[in-house]
């Protein structure tokens, strides 16, 4: 089963970070990413509907226009169920407490570690297995 996982982020060169990090994951269909460069684009991919279906959404919380945050509270009423982390060059408290408090499942700061990315990404798979 391919699991479908939403990259939600404004930079330019993420998608290809992204590509190059889960290579791996990426060639035996375990996932696969979409890519959305703000959140408002992410909304309009996700009404449309994504294929395969979207799993997770890893989330930029600092874009232009909707922010990230702003996103989540919109994803947490839409789809509850759908795990969402947010990602941010600012790991400051205050970030990461509304980020929490709005219903994500954990928040990453940049630059990320794909390493603990993959475990977080691999835990949140085993649970929703196993539910």
């Amino acid at each position: 089963m391919t699991l479908g996982i939403l990259v939600v982020d404004d930079e330019p060169d993420i998608e290809d970070l992204f590509r190059q990090r889960f290579r791996a994951e990426l060639r035996s269909g375990q996932v696969a990413f979409h890519f959305a460069a703000s959140a408002e684009q992410a909304l309009e991919a996700l009404d449309v509907g994504l294929t395969p279906e979207t799993f997770l959404v890893l989330s930029d919380i600092n874009m232009p226009g909707m922010s990230g945050l702003d996103l989540l509270q919109r994803l947490r009423a839409q789809t509850p169920e759908v795990p969402v982390i947010m990602v941010t060059a600012y790991g400051d408290i205050e970030n990461r407490r509304r980020a929490l408090d709005n219903g994500a499942t954990n928040l990453v700061t940049k630059p990320v570690d794909f390493t603990e990315l993959k475990k977080l990404v691999n835990s949140i798979i085993a649970d929703k297995q196993a539910a």
